[in-house]
């Protein structure tokens, strides 16, 4: 429930400031330190079980799907308990609890075992960690536990009308922290100065979309390849660039959800993939993949001279792409891992990891990808154009977090324990 330029581990930081460092230590975000799926981490742990492989477990307190971030020595993660509390917890490496604090409360089971209010992941520039929940709240704290600020979005920008809570991880980069609220009753895009919370601007994203498919559960990502930068939204039937000073808009692209079939129902859930030179948007429910070019301008939908390729359907619906070396990763809800060409859109393979519901987001790593299905099952394939599974790992706890990866350790949130996995 998250630029890869902007995002690497800071040898040097000062409050609320951000220095950038060639190592990739640490996972700031979701999507990792590039902001895409990707590190440059090497010697990561290929095999492990429940009890095989692991340094340390540490016990939650409630189920949570959010990917945990990891700076230094702190690891931070959100949580429910059992009084529906929503927390966020700072641990250390060494795998004890540091602190936690009640965020909010009245937590909401989503569709059964399928999520709850404590969905989005935290972001963290390794002075303070954000966390935003899926009922509108958003705090900052430092790394000592202390509140720099917290308000609820729903009191600043109307309540949120969505079906299943407001999954959305923020972004943060230099001194903002980008949201996307889109929701039957408003669709806004919002810049916050990340010290205070205050405003910095607001801007009111257009749609003809219609029912449930106003509703978005995606994340912004942030473009960024040294010559062009902007935010990326995707939801309300279209994937739109942001201009960083004002949030206006600078190019849109639908033909996912097509006019003549049109789906209700056709909500956002995955996240754009990017890479530099290559923006891949998945749709939903078997819907399409599009391959774009990064420099459009105004409405690209019916434009092919920014459309690097189509895929006319096989979409994942929750797990978001993974573009490295060349090659997209696309893991289905149903554990089929489809690899296809980035500069042609070519599929190479279509195979499927493990038969199981899928939910993790995977991950390009150390000449890998980490494919992890919800019952905890994590498949270890060869990065290639061809398939080849080196593992498959049974933790025996269900998982919808996806990988996280620093200074040569795999961490994984379970439902029951985050899990500590490499070299003791």
């Amino acid at each position: 429930m998250k630029s890869w330029l902007i995002f690497v581990c800071a040898t040097l930081v000062v409050p609320f400031g951000f220095v950038t460092s060639t190592q990739a230590d640490n996972w700031p975000q979701w999507r990792g330190p590039l902001n895409n799926g990707t590190t440059t981490e090497k010697n990561l742990p290929v095999k492990w079980s429940a009890t095989e492989g692991i340094v340390w477990k540490l016990k939650m307190p409630g189920p949570a799907g959010a990917t945990p971030v990891v700076w230094d020595k702190h690891i931070f993660f959100t949580s429910a308990d059992e009084k529906g509390e929503l927390l966020l917890i700072a641990a250390s490496t060494e795998g004890k609890e540091l602190w936690r604090h009640k965020i909010g409360a009245g937590d909401k089971a989503v569709r059964g075992d399928e999520g709850n209010s404590a969905s989005p992941s935290p972001v963290t520039d390794g002075q303070h960690v954000w966390v935003f929940m899926g009922n509108g709240e958003l705090a900052c704290y430092d790394f000592a536990g202390k509140e720099a600020w917290h308000f609820n979005v729903a009191d600043r920008y109307g309540k949120l009308n969505i079906a299943f809570g407001m999954t959305s991880t923020p972004v943060i980069d230099g001194d903002r922290i980008y949201l996307q609220l889109l929701h039957t009753d408003a669709a806004l895009v919002v810049a916050l100065d990340k010290a205070s919370g205050k405003e910095i601007w607001k801007q009111v994203r257009t749609s003809d979309a219609k029912a449930e498919c106003l509703h978005s559960y995606a994340s912004p990502v942030m473009y960024d390849d040294g010559k062009l930068k902007y935010l990326v939204t995707h939801g309300c039937d279209y994937v739109i660039a942001h201009d960083l000073n004002d949030g206006h808009e600078l190019w849109r692209c639908g033909g996912l959800n097509l006019p003549s079939k049109y789906n209700n129902t056709l909500r956002f859930v995955a996240s754009p993939g990017i890479a530099p030179g290559l923006i891949v948007v998945p749709s939903a429910k078997n819907g399409p993949v599009l391959g774009l070019k990064p420099d459009g301008k105004g409405n690209i939908t019916d434009n092919t001279s920014f459309q690097a390729w189509t895929r006319p359907q096989n979409t994942p619906d929750v797990p978001s792409p993974v573009i490295a070396d060349g090659l997209v990763y696309l893991c289905r809800e149903n554990g089929v891992l489809i690899c296809m060409d980035a500069k042609t859109g070519e599929e190479l393979y279509q195979e499927r990891c493990f038969s199981d519901r899928y939910r993790a987001s995977p991950v390009a790593a150390d000449g890998k990808v980490y494919v992890v299905s919800r019952k905890g099952v994590a498949t270890v394939v060869k990065a290639g154009r061809t398939f080849e599974k080196l593992s498959e790992n049974d933790l025996g706890d269900a998982v919808s977090a996806s990988p996280v990866f620093s200074n040569g350790r795999l961490y994984l949130r379970g439902f029951e324990n985050l899990y500590c996995i490499g070299a003791k």
